[in-house]
């Protein structure tokens, strides 16, 4: 239970009291500053304390805003702050420093002023006001350099009102702006896709309203998009067209269901970090779930298509496509000088109208390729499907990473040691790495880039040309070496960010060359499970180090054999053994893999969040 403590003259008809109670706040009043002060002690340490102005005339969601948002330690608005746990210190601190004050001017100083206004504030100092102990423990916190989240109220109104006209005043700006139509348009993500934007947000808002006064939270509603997801690809891999007419209808509600658990944390501000990782993995695993059902599914129709290449492809060139997207985001994530010509022609592009939308089609995201996936299903066949997909990322990723890429070789900037360590964490790279950067401290002194480039066309190049053999053998120990090359110094070059999805390509790209060469059933849909289960370990690599939870632990990496070790190791089960038996070693890898992967990451994830980490809501990618 959250406490809310009232402070200053009570006025008549306020409905303060009860705006904070439907916020879930035990409202407390205090009879002046010192009985705030004593108040707020006596409120547990674990709960959230909010000190308000009972004079506060304003909207229900400023309030909501201000006080309830869970991302933040310190919040605050005009007349009320808020402190979770993490935060109860520095706002005991400065309730006792502001009456520390107030006691010392009662013998012969007039009380410096506290601040009221409308609407966002960015200086508390500069407004003229009442007298406000809310506003007077926030100045308090900013002079002793405490990061107060202000979050910005656009057309609402929060104020604490100087005198009567001020009051009536007030009470009609508050009438005159409907809080609940601000509070449904700010539950719509600001930037996203055109599909999404003008096909699902305009109805999906009033879902997540829908589900919020049913008490459901967006963790259900992201479990409820997954359960559709799953059953979608049941659909699909029963091979028939009524199937696949069911499964794209499914996929687009999976969809608007995936859009809303988002909008349901924005509406009601149930943000956690288990919610974050959950929506980003059902994200992945809905998709290359549906993948598989369609390979399964083009597998059992009338014509006994075998479509697991293109199904295994597609899933490669899409995760390649979120680890450029992670890589370069994290290399660029606090680099100083970060000045682009290049940057530059891409954000003014991105303020003129068509130009925006068109952007942001080009690079299909997941709402146009989730539409896309759904109507070729229902119309078409499995292969044109994949090929459709196959084409439209390839374009994307193509489109994507030449920009990229020019951004870096034009931009000046300086990467810092967190940024060199995120790519490194990324690199994902095991004990044979280590022992060679142990033993070869010189190294070749090539890029990094150019060197992961290097091994990748070796081994992939090997792998199709000339298969299991002493050549493909030979590539992947120069593979590993050149793997170990890269990563030999910090990762702080313009192209850096480049190392990471090279070596995804190369392990991804080998086990799909290698098991369509065995040519025997069930090869395909084992490799197809084990790039799977090793992408799961990949994001949930990129989902920790967003959340600042740092990489998986070493343990984790030395265990499933990092990616040159699981590379090489594929490379040797494929010398070694005959076509079924390589089959059946995939089959087993893939199962250890997932089963230690999965384990550790919901152990990690659920123990965060057990443990008070603090809640977040990423936006990320709209791919």
């Amino acid at each position: 239970m959250s406490t809310a403590i009232l402070t200053g003259s009570p006025v008549p008809g306020s409905s303060i009291e009860g705006d904070l109670r439907s916020l879930g706040f035990d409202v407390r009043t205090a009879s002046d500053a010192g009985d705030a002060e004593a108040l707020l002690a006596a409120v547990p340490g674990d709960q959230r304390v909010a000190v308000v102005d009972a004079r506060f005339v304003g909207h229900e969601h400023a309030l909501r805003l201000g006080l309830t948002d869970p991302r933040f330690p310190l919040g605050a608005i005009p007349g009320a702050v808020t402190a979770q746990p993490a935060g109860r210190q520095a706002l005991t601190r400065a309730m006792a420093r502001e009456n520390s004050a107030s006691a010392g001017t009662a013998h012969g100083g007039a009380p410096a002023p506290a601040r009221s206004s409308v609407g966002h504030i960015d200086n508390i100092d500069s407004i003229a006001g009442v007298d406000s102990l809310a506003d007077r423990v926030v100045a308090a916190l900013d002079a002793d350099g405490a990061d107060v989240h202000r979050p910005e109220l656009g057309s609402l109104v929060a104020e604490v009102p100087a005198d009567p006209q001020a009051r009536n005043e007030a009470r009609q700006a508050v009438a005159a702006v409907d809080d609940e139509a601000v509070r449904l348009k700010s539950a719509v993500k600001a930037r996203d896709g055109f599909f999404t934007t003008y096909c699902i947000s305009p109805y999906s808002r009033y879902i997540a309203r829908w589900c919020a006064r049913r008490g459901l939270t967006p963790n259900q509603v992201t479990t409820a998009s997954l359960i559709t997801a799953l059953i979608a690809a049941a659909c699909a891999a029963t091979g028939t067209r009524g199937g696949f007419v069911a499964a794209g209808v499914l996929l687009i509600a999976s969809f608007v269901l995936d859009c809303t658990d988002g909008q349901l944390a924005r509406y009601s501000l149930q943000y956690s970090t288990l919610g974050a990782w959950l929506d980003a993995t059902f994200d992945r695993a809905k998709e290359y779930a549906y993948y598989a059902g369609l390979a399964l599914g083009a597998a059992r129709g009338g014509g006994g298509d075998d479509v697991w290449a293109l199904a295994l492809g597609a899933m490669v060139l899409q995760t390649c496509r979120h680890v450029v997207d992670f890589s370069f985001n994290e290399a660029n994530h606090d680099a100083t000088a970060n000045t682009s010509p290049t940057a530059a022609l891409s954000d003014k592009l991105d303020s003129v109208g068509w130009t925006v939308w068109v952007r942001r089609m080009i690079v299909l995201p997941i709402g146009e390729r989730w539409a896309m996936i759904a109507v070729l299903t229902a119309a078409t066949t499995p292969r044109i499907t994949f090929y459709a997909l196959l084409v439209g990322c390839a374009f994307a990723a193509t489109y994507t990473t030449a920009g990229r890429v020019l951004r870096s070789l034009t931009r000046k900037a300086r990467r810092t040691d967190r940024a060199a360590q995120a790519l490194a964490d990324l690199a994902d790279s095991g004990p044979l790495t280590g022992l060679l950067i142990r033993t070869l401290p010189v190294g070749i002194r090539i890029p990094a880039p150019l060197s992961a480039v290097v091994g990748v066309l070796l081994l992939v190049l090997a792998a199709s040309f000339d298969g299991p053999g002493f050549s493909l053998l030979l590539a992947a120990v120069l593979y590993v070496v050149l793997s170990a090359d890269a990563l030999l110094r910090p990762l702080k070059g313009a192209l850096d960010w480049l190392v990471p999805p090279l070596f995804r390509a190369g392990e991804y790209c080998t086990v799909l060359i290698l098991a369509a060469k065995a040519d025997v059933n069930g090869a395909l849909p084992a490799a197809f499970g084990l790039v799977a289960a090793v992408a799961y370990h990949h994001y949930d690599t990129v989902y920790r180090i967003r959340g600042n939870a740092g990489a998986p632990p070493a343990w984790l990496v030395r265990a499933i054999g990092g990616q040159d070790g699981r590379t090489l190791l594929v490379v040797v089960l494929a010398v070694l053994l005959t076509a079924s038996q390589f089959t059946v070693a995939l089959t087993v890898l893939a199962v250890v893999v997932a089963l230690v992967v999965l384990l550790e990451s919901i152990r990690f994830w659920v123990a965060a969040h057990r443990a008070g980490a603090p809640s977040v809501h990423d936006e990320g990618e709209p791919a």
